[in-house]
């Protein structure tokens, strides 16, 4: 950087010049964040829509599967119910990809279907909605992966999108200004110079002519 943002400028031609430069950079890059930025917002919205639209169809069979639930416990009894609860794997094998969007890694995962897995309870002592209840929570497990997907998506392009901003106000109330400053002051002070220089000089040739004169004179 060829200026300094502390207002300290080295009034020369080629600093003016390395000033200027920078400046028309400064300038481009400002476009370009825009244009990003831009992008990002609409991106957003998006996937806003997106993710509201999953929320809704989500909700609906989510109810649906706590209430059969509900209706499995108030047969079966809580501590019943806790005791099958207990043989049931707290984990499902997925796989993790990741996808871009506007130079973002988002973070993917898929449920790795290998067949609708086999009850890990007897049916002695369960009833029909239980095995209702883990049916649909089962097939519920993709769809909630994808609205994961999309709320994690949302939160990184929104970060993106904050630190976007944080960079075009720098520029555009800090650097861009500060360079300007600096251009406006260096071009004074070399027309300010030019202009001493000129009468300094009128004034020598002033002296030499007069001196010329006066040797004629003589």
């Amino acid at each position: 950087m060829s200026v300094s943002l502390g207002g300290k400028y080295l009034p020369t031609k080629l600093e003016l010049i390395r000033i200027r430069r920078s400046l028309h950079v400064a300038q481009n890059v400002h476009r370009i964040l825009e244009d990003k930025r831009d992008i990002l917002v609409r991106r957003l919205n998006e996937l806003i829509e997106e993710a509201e639209e999953a929320r809704r169809k989500l909700m609906e069979p989510l109810m649906r599967a706590y209430d059969t639930l509900h209706e499995s416990m108030l047969s079966m009894g809580p501590l019943r119910l806790q005791s099958v609860a207990a043989n049931v794997p707290e984990s499902v094998s997925v796989r993790a990809k990741s996808r871009t969007i506007i130079g973002i890694s988002i973070p993917i995962v898929e449920v790795e279907d290998s067949g609708r897995p086999g009850l890990t309870y007897g049916f002695a002592d369960t009833t029909v909605s239980l095995d209702e209840a883990a049916g649909m929570f089962r097939e519920l497990v993709g769809t909630v992966c994808k609205a994961a997907e999309l709320e994690n998506a949302i939160f990184r392009l929104a970060e993106e999108l904050k630190r976007t901003q944080r960079l075009l106000n720098a520029l555009e109330h800090v650097v861009i200004p500060k360079y300007k400053e600096a251009i406006k002051f260096i071009s004074m002070t070399l027309e300010e110079r030019e202009r001493d220089d000129f009468v300094k000089l009128k004034h020598i040739k002033r002296r030499l002519e007069l001196r010329e004169a006066g040797s004629h004179a003589g």
